[in-house]
């Protein structure tokens, strides 16, 4: 009887150690309990270059709009996106109908122009004024042919609709 019961204490005391280890591994992969996550290297960037009045038009099924979006990390979360594709994929949604938005990803930038194409964080930060984690300043002036890219797969630039 009493190896029976010293059979069921240690696997009691096995059960709760388990649990508490589970615990443990929970809340450091979570990040300390639920708490704000480490910020994403570009957070600043980005909610910079949101502030600054540029969009970013793109679709969900685009993937030159998915590789701009990884440029970002984490911080892709701040980024000043509209989603020009409708849910089933086979339209375009009416702000960037308005837009004449044609291909993706198409930026928009504070002084009115717009760009093509997957664009650099170097040339971002220069359309916007807003600087590049690490850098002293802005950046320095990048040229970016943007608009005049042909719309191929190694071009960065999706045709809407397709």
């Amino acid at each position: 009887m009493k190896n029976q019961s010293s059979s069921q204490v240690k696997i009691f005391i096995g059960v709760i150690a388990v649990l508490i280890l589970g615990t443990v591994v929970t809340v450091v992969t979570n990040g300390g309990g639920g708490g704000p996550s480490a910020p994403g290297q570009y957070d600043a960037f980005a909610k910079c270059i949101a502030d600054s009045g540029a969009k970013f038009y793109g679709a969900f099924w685009c993937p030159h709009c998915h590789d701009q979006k990884t440029e970002f990390g984490s911080s892709e979360q701040y980024l000043p996106y509209v989603e020009c594709s409708t849910p089933n994929a086979q339209g375009q949604t009416q702000v960037c109908i308005d837009k004449k938005i044609k291909e993706y990803p198409t930026w928009e930038f504070p002084d009115g122009t717009m760009e093509v194409g997957v664009q650099t964080l170097e040339a971002l930060s220069q359309k916007t004024s807003c600087p590049l984690p690490g850098s002293a300043s802005t950046a320095a002036p990048v040229m970016n042919t943007g608009t005049s890219q042909a719309a191929s797969p190694a071009s960065g630039v999706t045709p809407a609709g397709q």
